[in-house]
């Protein structure tokens, strides 16, 4: 019998890929939700939520870079499944110690790896995608990534809420550490075209060259980026403290977020043909500030549309991003200019969880959210009057790229 043609073999390997992406969805949201929430009824309020996802931010501040060059240098399959055991292993240990010790330094001690191996197997598995996407367009690879993330993302909003409201940590995150140990052996399986550099054994023959281009990018990864995160930091106390929810209305909140955000990731595939990414890009930012204003004026049940829309336009003007930085950027200089683009993203969000940690406490949470829409209009007015070229890259490209 004759061995699958090599297009056939690597068709085959992206859908494996999906499958991981989708796991590792699972516990990576799992752990976030499940964070926020222990912090959030054990009575640590807002600035311990905002302190948690300002530990992630800064270290993903500091390991962003280093993930990157591990992803040029190295194997990256393998250094996503090395990343993905290691989270198995500490989801089990942090249930296990919140049953017999304290909330906070166990958490805050657990963010600081989780964020690591969380950049090294994002940067890795993402820098994967232009070589193992079966010859299919960067818009639809990518978007069918992001839209198996997103889902991934649901299923854990679903299943982390149900079980953070009848069951004990242990299992909930016994849960989480299933969702990694099943995106690592599925990896395994994945076969992926190496590049240059690394057939070459590790010899990086480009850098990635930083422009306006990419510095107007980075700007639009920054406001989406901290966006994403500002649900994540005042969700749970827009839902408990604000609306006096429990963790059944909080896991409906970041349904409502993930249901948008799988939406969002499937609209690239449209609407990259119907107009410039350019003017998307925008689109999205605009009507983001509208929806994050608006939350301050709904009751929870009006106000789940708002997330799901806010969603979409995250996941959408991600994928946008993502496209337009694999179409500007060597395969083997990819992994280093994702480090710098989500180094820029993340420093935005440690000042604003920082400025949050202080004022959380005194503020009502809705009324973040209408602050953060004026930041994102004033970010999009920017971005209008200085890079009105500095995004605009032709994102076709040959299939067999």
């Amino acid at each position: 019998m004759e061995a699958p043609a090599p297009r056939v073999r690597y068709a085959r390997s992206f859908n494996w890929f999906l499958a991981s992406t989708f796991a590792s969805a699972i516990g990576r949201n799992g752990y976030h939700i499940a964070c926020a929430w222990v912090l959030i009824v054990s009575g640590q309020g807002s600035a311990a939520v905002a302190g948690f996802f300002t530990i992630i931010s800064l270290t993903e501040l500091v390991t962003s870079p280093l993930a990157g060059w591990l992803a040029d240098r190295f194997d990256r399959r393998i250094l996503y499944v090395i990343a993905e055991t290691v989270r198995v292993v500490a989801a089990i240990v942090l249930g296990a110690v919140l049953m017999v010790t304290s909330v906070l330094w166990a958490i805050g001690l657990s963010a600081v790896l989780f964020a690591t191996c969380d950049r090294i197997a994002l940067t890795a598995s993402q820098s994967m995608i232009p070589s193992i996407s079966a010859r299919l367009s960067l818009a639809t690879a990518n978007s069918m990534t992001f839209f198996l993330m997103q889902s991934g993302s649901l299923a854990a909003a679903v299943l982390v809420g149900a079980l953070l409201h009848g069951a004990s940590s242990v299992v909930t995150f016994g849960a989480v550490s299933i969702g990694f140990a099943f995106s690592a052996i599925i990896m395994r399986v994945v076969r992926h075209e190496r590049g240059p550099s690394e057939r070459a054994g590790g010899a990086m023959e480009s850098s990635p060259v930083i422009d306006s281009q990419f510095l107007c990018l980075s700007v639009v990864y920054a406001l989406l980026y901290t966006g994403g995160m500002l649900i994540s930091v005042i969700g749970p106390s827009f839902v408990f403290d604000e609306h006096g929810g429990n963790a059944v209305d909080f896991g409906q909140l970041e349904s409502s977020w993930s249901a948008g955000s799988i939406l969002g990731a499937l609209l690239l595939i449209p609407l990259v043909r119907a107009t410039k990414l350019t003017v998307l890009q925008y689109v999205i930012l605009g009507s983001s500030a509208v929806s994050f204003a608006v939350i301050k004026a709904l009751d929870p049940p009006f106000a789940l549309l708002a997330f799901a829309i806010l969603g979409a336009l995250y996941n959408l003007g991600r994928v946008a991003v993502e496209v337009m930085i694999q179409s500007a950027v060597p395969s083997t200089a990819l992994g280093r200019a994702k480090g710098l683009l989500h180094s820029v993203g993340v420093l935005l969000g440690v000042v604003l969880f920082a400025i949050v940690s202080v004022i959380a406490d005194d503020v009502k949470p809705s009324t973040l959210f209408l602050a953060y829409a004026v930041i994102l209009a004033f970010g999009m007015v920017v971005l209008i009057l200085f890079c009105r070229n500095g995004t605009n890259i032709d994102v076709e490209r040959d299939p067999g790229r």
